[in-house]
């Protein structure tokens, strides 16, 4: 035997997955979003309401709960209301029995696995009851438990499973039960069988000769009168590939209504039984191997019965399509040919399956085989797995969902407005979303998705009202009827199109979308879903009946402010971006997320219109239009209490907050001012602003040409204009620095002073000099001694205390040159 870890090598050319699209919803509906109404059942006794049976009338829904069976009347899809209950509880007795055997207490109920419709006058049904299942008769008239002499309470083994949480199947045909389940309070005895049988008909099982069911998953049951065979979907461990440890395989067996069993070999056992496996698979993919949900489609009217199609969910054991679920159908004609094929042989001695080569006796699945001889029984027990595998229908798969996983499914076909019919699927993933999909010749589109439950729930059944339009489903939360059709929801003739719904059409009088079974000569393209073509010379409404525009807002913001633009979804299929009149967007200025916004710096070549449009199928439309414009309250600089100063937009008039940069302005020669220009009223301030703007302080670090380079001839920016105080922080800087510049000069000029005067030498007046030029001055005196006069002003001006001249060290006087002055200072600038 090959082990599981030499598969690897089998398998590796099969890992490379082919491309399949990515079937998205279209639209989104979370739970209490207006735009999709759900009809919502709930009682605060009623819990576990998953079983689910229409009457004929598809009036009065039939729900088995835990501990109850309702009747709730459906008759208005927007209004549930429960009619009767009925309570089927087990006594304290039973409960603590079930406490006994290990079980948990909540899981010790009745919970009704089995509600199945037996005549026109009763119903049937099982439940676990406290893990010893049991059945009971309903009269369907009086909704009560009808009392059947000399009887007692059916036991419900191999009828309904003992664990509430073990699937199972049951159909009625012809007032008998057909039933897939386990047999054991364990439930490791798997079971086909037939009860109530009546007549000459006995009630019948499967041999439990090992190898007919290996550790099944019963899905679902269905009848098929043309063949007079019931038909049965599971999933189960696939032993004829032994090279596989445990490989899952789905399966659809058959048997013949008519089957009573051998005379001595496989008596009150199925000599009809018979299983293919059901493969769905894509061209060089691994296999979906496991199947969650099946439903059966009718044909069309006045077509063969082996037209009818079989929409199985099947989800993969294999890592590589992990959380994915796919979609495949298959034909009642392909499993007919499958059955009246090849079969294999199973060894008894060594349990190992191999293609028989020798003379085929009699062919498996045959109807009629009750009356065959021992050797043909004895060979139909040792040959009822099908040589070949279910294909499905075109050879590939239907839907395959990425990212969600099916678990529940419904089919109708519905015929559009022009006359072509249309397979619609209902699919309820494990997150609680119903997703509703139309099957096209080029795939599936789904048309939308809508939120029934807020919590994933483990056991589900969806039952699909035609004649009510209405899907209805069953959890633990309790009955949801979903409506099939949302045809009001689509505002204008190319969302009509554009949703692609077979149940609507656009009425180019009514100006409405409206359902397809009251009004005719609609517009509807489901294949293409073309507007152009569709919607040729129509003025789009709104919900409210008016012309519909798209919206316009006004957006006010501040120079240098980040600006975030949002744009509504039109649909998951259509791809938005955003448009600029006469300019493009540079994605070095704009930033354009996946979530359909637009961001960008506020200046004043982005200020404008900004439209958001969406395209899906070719159809381009405008979702919503943006005018961003400046704040009107305008920001005004501080000026001096001696000169108010203005600015030109308050002379102008404008109301922009935020002047316009320099280094926008081209820049203009400006003569350099003379000192008789200035204005002897300017206050010091703006005296310092004119010697500041003369040494051309106000320059940036960036010349004109090399900003004027950033912007386009268009007038959009080449680059983000980042919000800057360079200009700000360069006239702070220059007058920091002369301030500090003029205080170390005068520091270091006083210092330097005072050390001169104490070494200079002091010499005493000569006598021949007193007598020249007399008595000295106080001020001779005092310059004599080393020591300079302080001069308050000198020719109008007050002179630089400590500073050099040009350059040049302070002037030191000398008994020279107070000579030649004739005692008098010379006029020199100190």
């Amino acid at each position: 035997m090959v082990h599981s870890t030499s598969l690897c090598a089998c398998l590796s050319l099969l890992t490379v997955l082919s491309c399949h699209s990515h079937v998205l919803p279209r639209l989104s509906f979370p739970i209490g979003s207006p735009g999709r109404s759900l009809t919502v059942f709930t009682n605060p006794d009623v819990y576990n309401t998953t079983t689910l049976l229409l009457s004929n009338d598809e009036g009065t829904l039939f729900v088995g709960a835990r501990d109850a069976i309702l009747s709730i009347d459906v008759s208005q899809t927007d209004n549930m209301t429960i009619k009767e209950k009925l309570d089927w509880s087990p006594s304290e007795k039973d409960l603590n029995d079930c406490s006994m055997k290990g079980k948990m207490k909540m899981d010790c109920h009745n919970f009704v696995r089995v509600l199945q419709e037996l005549n026109s006058t009763h119903m049937y049904a099982c439940g676990t009851f406290a893990f010893s299942p049991r059945c009971i008769y309903i009269d369907s008239k009086t909704f009560a438990m009808a009392t059947i002499p000399n009887s007692k309470p059916e036991e419900g083994r191999g009828r309904c499973p003992y664990d509430p949480y073990q699937k199972n199947t049951a159909i009625t045909v012809d007032g008998e039960l057909y039933t897939g389940t386990v047999a054991d309070y364990r439930g490791t005895r798997p079971v086909i069988s037939r009860h109530l049988s009546e007549g000459s008909h006995v009630d019948l099982k499967l041999d439990d000769t090992l190898g007919w069911l290996e550790d099944p998953t019963f899905i679902r049951s269905t009848y098929a009168p043309s063949e007079e065979k019931v038909y049965f979907f599971f999933s189960e461990t696939g032993k004829e590939y032994d090279f596989i440890e445990k490989f899952t395989v789905s399966r659809v067996a058959q048997v013949c209504t008519s089957d009573v069993g051998g005379q001595r070999t496989l008596q009150k056992r199925w000599t009809t039984f018979a299983k293919a496996q059901l493969l769905c698979q894509a061209a060089q993919e691994l296999p979906y191997n496991i199947l969650q949900d099946i439903v059966s489609l009718p044909p069309m009217e006045g077509a063969s019965e082996d037209e009818t199609l079989f929409y199985g969910i099947f989800s993969s054991q294999w890592r590589v399509n992990l959380g994915r679920s796919a979609v495949c159908a298959f034909s009642l004609k392909d499993i007919k040919n499958v059955f009246i094929g090849r079969y294999k042989v199973l060894n008894r001695d060594t349990l190992k399956w191999s293609t028989r080569v020798q003379e085929q006796m009699a062919n498996p699945g045959e109807c009629g085989l009750h009356n065959a001889s021992d050797n043909t029984l004895r060979f139909v027990k040792d040959n009822f797995l099908a040589d070949k595998s279910v294909a499905p229908v075109n050879q590939g798969l239907t839907i395959v969902s990425p990212d969600k996983s099916y678990s529940n499914i419904a089919a109708q076909r519905v015929r559009g407005a022009r006359g072509r019919d249309y397979t619609l699927l209902y699919l309820l993933t494990e997150s609680g979303y119903l997703h509703k999909a139309v099957i096209l010749e080029n795939g599936a589109h789904i048309i939308e998705e809508i939120q029934v439950f807020h919590q994933p729930q483990l056991v589900k059944n969806v039952l699909l009202s035609v004649s009510k339009g209405a899907v209805l489903i069953g959890s633990s939360e309790g009955v949801v009827s979903v409506p099939v059709s949302n045809c009001s929801y689509y505002w204008s003739c190319a969302e009509c199109i554009l949703a692609r719904d077979p149940f609507c059409g656009w009425d180019p009088v009514m100006k409405v979308c409206t359902d397809i079974t009251s009004h005719g000569h609609l517009v509807q393209d489901v294949d293409e879903g073309k507007v152009s073509e569709q919607c040729k010379n129509v003025t789009p409404r709104s919900r409210s009946g008016q012309p519909r525009t798209h919206s316009s807002e006004v957006v006010s913001v501040s120079l240098n402010e980040v600006v975030h633009l949002q744009c509504p979804e039109a649909s998951h299929l259509a791809k938005r971006h955003w448009e600029r009149p006469n300019s493009q967007l540079s994605p070095k200025i704009y930033i354009q997320p996946d979530n359909g916004s637009l961001s960008f710096v506020a200046t004043p070549s982005t200020l404008g219109h900004y439209l958001c449009q969406a395209v899906e199928n070719g159809y381009t439309q405008t979702l919503t239009v943006y005018h961003v414009k400046q704040k009107s309250n305008p920001t005004i600089l501080a000026a001096s209490p001696s000169r108010p100063q203005s600015t030109p937009a308050a002379e102008t008039g404008n109301k922009n907050p935020i002047s316009t940069p320099r280094w926008m302005i081209p820049k203009q020669p400006e003569p350099r001012p003379k000192p008789e220009d200035v204005d002897p009223s300017v206050t010091h301030k703006d005296s310092l602003a004119i010697t500041i703007k003369s040494r051309n302080f106000t320059r940036l670090s960036g010349t004109n040409e090399e900003n004027s380079r950033m912007i386009e001839p268009g007038g959009n920016l080449q680059q983000v204009n980042r919000p800057t105080y360079l200009q700000e922080l360069v006239v702070v800087s220059v007058l920091l620095a002369l301030c500090i510049s003029a205080l170390l000069t005068i520091a270091f000029n006083r210092f330097r002073h005072l050390c001169h005067s104490r070494t200079v030498p002091q010499t005493p007046p000569s006598h021949r000099d007193a007598e020249k030029g007399g008595s000295a001055t106080p001020q001779e005196r005092e310059s004599l001694r080393g020591h300079s006069p302080r001069l308050e002003k000198r020719n109008g001006q007050a002179p630089n205390n400590g500073q050099a001249h040009n350059g040049k060290s302070p002037i030191t006087l000398s008994n020279s040159m107070l000579n030649a002055s004739n005692g008098h200072l010379p006029n020199t600038p100190i």
